[in-house]
């Protein structure tokens, strides 16, 4: 596998990526009426940020994009959000988007990674992003209205580099 930065010519592999997700409802709050125009938008950073895919030869099984959390004084602490395919979880694509979000942090000069909005239900994410070395640090109660377990909270995530 081999992670690579975005490219335009990219966006119709990761648009069925991002399409999926956004419609099962159980990990972002994005519109899943969206267009592939309206989502490209949002997935698609510009600098300072940075977007990437993870490719095994031609296919995509998995996109980021990360670069600061906040503008201005935030601006020190970086983000980052993560997709990969259905047929392509549990393979390490999320555990290697991760690392490389988290060394293009470092070496961007960030100070930490902070993620905002991580859905508490979202096992697998969570217990990822504790064994990269996240805490915790807070949950908005009922933040988020999942599909089939009501309302679950959004917890907010945060390493030092």
């Amino acid at each position: 596998m081999e992670i690579r930065e975005y490219t335009d010519g990219d966006w119709p592999s990761v648009w069925p990526i991002f399409r999926e997700v956004v419609t099962a409802g159980e990990t972002y709050a994005y519109d899943p009426d969206w267009s592939s125009e309206q989502a490209r938008e949002v997935w698609v950073e510009c600098p300072p940020g940075h977007t990437v895919v993870a490719c095994e030869g031609t296919r995509v099984l998995g996109t980021a994009k990360m670069g600061p959390n906040r503008p201005g004084r935030g601006a020190h602490v970086a983000t980052a959000s993560f997709m990969v395919a259905a047929d392509a979880r549990g393979r390490g694509v999320g555990r290697a988007l991760g690392e490389y979000a988290l060394s293009w942090a470092q070496a961007q000069d960030y100070e930490a990674m902070q993620f905002n909005a991580v859905v508490e239900s979202n096992h697998a994410a969570v217990r990822l992003w504790q064994e990269l070395g996240f805490q915790i640090i807070g949950t908005v109660p009922e933040a988020f209205a999942h599909p089939t377990l009501g309302r679950v909270g959004l917890h907010i995530m945060h390493r030092r580099l």
